[in-house]
């Protein structure tokens, strides 16, 4: 076991021969737009209305707040399904519960004269909204003051768009210089305690998802990211099926035509694990880290698995103040992890 942490944040890029573009985003909130894409559409029945908004400089949880004490609710009983940008123009939709049934049109007028977010529409359903009941998010990302050309921008795009993208966490979720990931590894390590539930279920996923960064670091370096191992656990695109690769002649074919990607370890206790090559790929990722499973086990982290490649399908437009990117990725993306190949600064 290891008593220090040398952290490596590096990662590489995936289109590292192709020049950045530079520039910057967010000058303004217009720049950076992001929708949701539901897993379900309001059936127009049950005690919850879905209320799809459009917002800027507002966080999802200052709007669900706000619509709790609005229609004084508790905040739980007013369901998200992602966490969407402050300084940004962002469509998500949130459920809030009535008893009595409430005309639609009616709560929409309440909430607009009372919330600076504009209301696209409402629509009863019978669940609650609950986190990730979303497919993924569509982004439009306008990048001011590029030193590069379109041409070299449409060149990592259609760079990506060919081979996919590694699915890394951004420096949201592992901190800017990585100290969200240091002391969620001393709380692994029990070296650190903490009473506040919800800080350290986040800063222990903080260093699981160091680990995911490093796993999809080493399978690029050995030349791995566009193969399917023997005992990887694959993902279909389509389905969210997950399965054993038993035949990699085979699914590398299914791989090559973006029908299923493998999946990347959250480590934890009760993490489906991979076999054969893929296992061993993995637990050297733990040999490295100096971590023995029974430490999740002892924290309560039961881990999961991550698709390792996203395939954003980005679209580049040439405009007057910028060039613009279109794409959508799945639950759980960053799209700082496709913005940095292409400003690479």
């Amino acid at each position: 076991m290891t008593d220090q942490l040398d952290l490596d944040l590096t990662l590489p890029y995936i289109t590292a021969d192709l020049p950045g573009i530079d520039g910057k985003i967010r000058q303004q909130p217009s720049h950076f737009a992001v929708e949701e894409i539901p897993v379900y559409q309001p059936q127009g029945i049950g005690n919850h209305l879905y209320v799809n908004i459009t917002k800027e400089n507002l966080t999802t949880r200052e709007v669900q707040l706000r619509l709790a004490d609005l229609f004084e609710l508790k905040p739980e009983e007013v369901g998200k399904a992602g966490l969407k940008d402050k300084y940004a123009v962002t469509t998500q939709t949130f459920s809030v519960l009535f008893n009595e049934r409430a005309s639609p049109k009616e709560i929409t007028l309440i909430i607009e004269d009372n919330i600076p977010i504009k209301v696209n529409w409402a629509k009863y359903h019978n669940n609650k909204i609950r986190a990730g009941h979303l497919i993924g998010n569509r982004f439009t990302i306008l990048i001011t003051d590029p030193e590069g050309s379109f041409q070299q921008a449409q060149a990592i795009a259609d760079r990506i768009n060919e081979t996919g993208l590694p699915n890394f966490y951004g420096v949201q979720r592992t901190g800017k210089e990585g100290e969200n990931i240091y002391q969620g590894w001393l709380i692994l390590k029990k070296k650190k305690r903490l009473g506040n539930r919800w800080l350290r279920k986040y800063l222990l996923s903080s260093y699981q998802s160091y680990l995911c960064n490093r796993y999809l670091v080493k399978r690029i370096e050995k030349g791995l990211f566009n193969k399917i191992l023997l005992g990887d656990i694959a993902k279909k695109h389509e389905t969210g099926g997950l399965f054993w690769v038993e035949d990699p002649e085979l699914d590398q074919q299914r791989f090559d035509s973006k029908e299923i990607s493998f999946t990347a370890p959250m480590f934890g206790y009760k993490m489906s694990k991979p076999k054969d090559k893929s296992l061993a790929l993995e637990e050297e990722i733990l040999a490295e880290m100096g971590l023995d499973v029974q430490e999740f086990r002892a924290q309560r982290v039961k881990g999961t698995r991550r698709i390792g490649r996203m395939l954003p399908e980005i679209t580049v437009s040439d405009l007057s103040d910028g060039i613009q990117l279109e794409f959508t990725l799945p639950k759980g993306g960053f799209a700082t992890t496709l913005l940095r190949e292409f400003m690479k600064n």
